[in-house]
């Protein structure tokens, strides 16, 4: 990682580069009951002061109460249901499967993390996170000593950072929410944008602190990467996941990477700097450019950062290629190849010039019943399009997928990104082109279901 700080504000005892590292073993009790303050106020004490009040006191252990209050409040006040904190659990422990460095690697179904022990409010077993053994390290360099020692490929640039601490309404305003950190998030959040010049929209993956699943939801919003109440509306989306507008936590989060307290937020920028390198493996984000970070800690402060690569030339990652190891010359051997011809004849009878809103180069890949492959090229940057078996333009974005679920996926009965979270369809390369397919899809929709009658 490269710093932003112009060398006329480095000292001079400042050295190029240095080490940060940071190791956590785990307790035999919880998190929330690790450290204790026998010389000192607890940091927390004012926290707890402030939620007694409001809620009362449980049995439940104290942050579990505390993040499950801000759920709870997200429900009353926006309708939000339980089951999206569940599906935050669920898009987290499924993220894990594919992390090596991951503490759970275990994929649960929707209901068996709404079924697992209780405990407060809205948040079960599987929506909190574990304690953990961990450890972490980070590398900051200037760009003097990049350049000197050859590492522009895989120096990653620190756009901006922020921190913001408790605020007065964190006590004051008489919320859950704002006590769990919304405002001192959403205060950070918007100071780094307005700083770095960047928007919410422009980023592409996030990591933040998903202690519970409540609090990753209340923390899409302070990040703006939706807006305030829309959270629930935001995760049904699939917006938060691979398909959708961000990945949000692709290491599988605090919830089942694991939270080693001291670890958690230089692991989190260990798993950013991976992304933006192409180096994450089968969690890779297609075209990661811009990576937001967040982690808190209550009692009480959050810290914000934007990242991407120092000298993006100088990172030579490697293209997407469609390997075809099984590969039929005949077309007839697809129930999809029809659909691919009505799709063309739809684009040619575009009156609605619907076209300009998905140019670009789509590939399918398809596999049929035999294991047999074929592929398609559908180059719709040039006037009305054409579909080509086998073609040999190079894609934008290349769909890997059954022949069975071609034909819906092209007539817009299936969903692209709910396809990609289900495992039905493999999307490689642009993946805000793919997400404009639906375009597309719309025009075809009646001619291919006028086909699909007659098959």
């Amino acid at each position: 990682m490269t710093s932003t700080t112009p060398r006329w504000r480095q000292r001079p005892c400042l050295r190029p580069c240095r080490m940060r590292q940071s190791t956590s073993h785990k307790s035999s009790r919880p998190v929330w009951d690790t450290y204790t303050f026998d010389d000192r106020t607890n940091p927390m004490e004012k926290h707890v002061q402030t939620m007694v009040e409001i809620a009362g006191l449980d049995v439940a252990p104290i942050t579990a109460q505390m993040f499950g209050n801000a759920g709870k409040e997200h429900m009353e006040r926006f309708g939000t249901k339980a089951e999206h904190m569940a599906k935050i659990a669920y898009k987290n422990h499924k993220h894990s499967t594919n992390n090596p460095y991951s503490q759970f690697q275990d994929e649960y179904s929707l209901d068996q993390i709404i079924n697992s022990p209780n405990v407060f409010g809205p948040l079960t077993k599987l929506q909190c996170c574990p304690t953990s053994d961990g450890s972490a390290a980070a590398i900051l360099a200037n760009e003097e000593f990049v350049l000197k020692h050859n590492l522009q490929a895989q120096a990653v640039l620190i756009l901006g950072m922020e921190m913001t601490t408790d605020l007065p309404s964190t006590f004051t305003s008489n919320s859950h929410i704002n006590l769990v950190g919304y405002d001192m998030t959403r205060s950070a959040a918007e100071k780094l944008f307005r700083k770095t010049h960047y928007k919410p929209t422009d980023v592409d993956v996030v990591e933040l602190h998903d202690c519970f699943s409540a609090n990753e939801l209340i923390t899409y919003e302070a990040l703006g990467l939706c807006p305030p109440g829309k959270a629930g509306e935001f995760i049904d989306s699939g917006n938060n996941t691979y398909g959708g507008r961000h990945v949000v936590n692709p290491s599988g989060g605090l919830i089942s990477k694991g939270h080693p307290l001291g670890a958690t937020g230089i692991a989190q920028c260990a798993e950013l700097c991976w992304q933006l390198r192409g180096k994450a493996g089968k969690r890779q984000v297609p075209n990661a450019r811009l990576a937001l970070q967040h982690n808190i800690g209550l009692g009480g402060a959050v810290v914000v950062a934007l990242y991407q690569l120092g000298y993006p030339h100088a990172n030579k990652q490697p293209q997407v290629s469609v390997h075809l190891t099984n590969f039929v010359e005949d077309p007839s051997a697809f129930k999809a190849t029809p659909l691919f011809a009505v799709l063309e004849g739809a684009m040619k009878d575009d009156k609605e010039n619907l076209i300009e809103k998905v140019r670009g180069i789509y590939c399918f890949k398809v596999k049929n019943s035999a294991g047999k492959e074929g592929m398609w090229i559908i180059n719709a940057k040039v006037g009305k399009g054409k579909v080509e078996y086998n073609g040999k333009d190079k894609p934008d974005v290349t769909f890997i997928m059954n022949d069975e679920d071609v034909t819906d996926l092209i007539s817009g009965k299936l969903n692209p990104q709910k396809a990609f979270f289900q495992g039905k369809i493999k999307i490689q390369g642009n993946m805000g082109l793919a997400l404009k397919l639906t375009e597309l899809q719309k025009r075809a929709a009646t001619r291919i279901e006028e086909l699909r009658s007659k098959l």
